[in-house]
């Protein structure tokens, strides 16, 4: 239930106010007991940051975040327990005005924040899966989890900046067209497949950025509840790095930590013989038992320490308003 109050407290604020703060609880506890409730009230266009405090629970998508409302912040106060779950993928029922990958969150308003959120597709490993499609500019994720199988994160178009995170999917499971940076994150890819499916256009010096981030797997397939039988457990090593979904694909790991379970080739180039000359993939100084410098495909560039350096979340995310999310954190 909607409390009349603060609700008019929250949305009718004197200019130039400090942020507007509206709690969301599932038990009834806050001003809102659903996302998209507490989403319906945030004004268009608003130069003031809404925060929307969200109580430990499990919220139901799906919740859209469109290009009209900026500076909105999902907060929650532990990721482990803010869940926000979306059990529907490609090939289900889509919601009124759901896009063709039916994510269970969409953010298209510029300067979004989630702090303390887990993002979550639990449909399984039957198709694509979205827990979150991004398509804004300006982005930043801190201390959040994304969890599925097949395209769990699309990030496909904009800037966005990831750090202390936690990513798990299996096939493409961080994918798009957008200039993205992680850092301090772990990346953890389930029975195999693809970390990142990039589609960077051939004019964006850089597309994704993972740096001191570490890569960790597991050989456990998905549980079908329909199938005769468990299925039997994968083998390392069994995932790349990446491949193209488009010719021009942008993805660099930085100092990054690499487990057993990647293929020492690394990268894949998607049957496409021609992305060969096209794909920018590289590293620099990877460690662990999967960093394979000598075995990569010839096609990877490996970074000298100078090329390296210079590769910052100020210079990746940069542009003619001179963005620095590290000023954000």
């Amino acid at each position: 239930m909607i409390r009349t109050a603060v609700l008019f407290a929250a949305i009718i604020t004197s200019a130039g106010a400090a942020d507007r703060t509206l709690k969301v609880a599932a038990d009834g506890a806050g001003d809102f007991r659903t996302l998209q409730e507490a989403i319906a009230t945030v004004p268009e266009n608003s130069p003031d940051r809404t925060v929307l405090e969200i109580k430990p629970g499990r919220y139901h998508g799906p919740v859209v975040i469109s290009a009209k409302l900026a500076k909105v912040t999902l907060r929650g106060e532990d990721a482990q327990t803010t869940i926000i779950d979306w059990e529907r993928n490609v090939k289900g029922e889509r919601p009124p005005g759901a896009d063709g990958t039916n994510p269970g969150v969409s953010v298209a308003g510029k300067d979004f924040h989630a702090e303390n959120i887990t993002f979550q597709n639990s449909s399984g490993d039957q198709g694509q899966g979205l827990a979150l499609r991004v398509d804004a500019d300006r982005a930043v994720f801190a201390h959040c989890r994304f969890l599925g199988w097949q395209d769990t994160l699309m990030i496909n178009g904009g800037r966005q900046y990831f750090h202390d995170c936690y990513l798990e999917g299996r096939v493409d499971f961080i994918y798009g067209d957008a200039t993205a940076f992680f850092e301090n994150c772990e990346v953890h890819s389930k029975n195999g497949g693809y970390v990142t499916a990039a589609s960077t256009p051939a004019n964006h010096p850089f597309g994704f950025v993972f740096r001191h981030c570490r890569l960790t797997g597991d050989t456990t397939p998905w549980p079908d509840p329909n199938a005769p039988k468990p299925p039997k457990p994968g083998k390392f090593p069994n995932t790349h790095l990446g491949r193209p979904w488009r010719p021009d694909a942008n993805v660099i790991f930085l100092e990054c930590e690499m487990g057993e379970h990647i293929q020492p080739e690394g990268w894949n180039n998607w049957g496409q013989t021609a992305y060969q000359t096209t794909a920018r993939y590289g590293e620099y100084a990877s460690t662990g038992p999967g960093a394979h410098p000598d075995q990569r495909v010839y096609w990877a560039r490996r970074l000298t320490k100078e090329e390296a350096d210079k590769i910052t979340p100020a210079t990746v995310l940069t542009g003619p308003d001179a963005w620095n999310p590290e000023i954000e954190k």
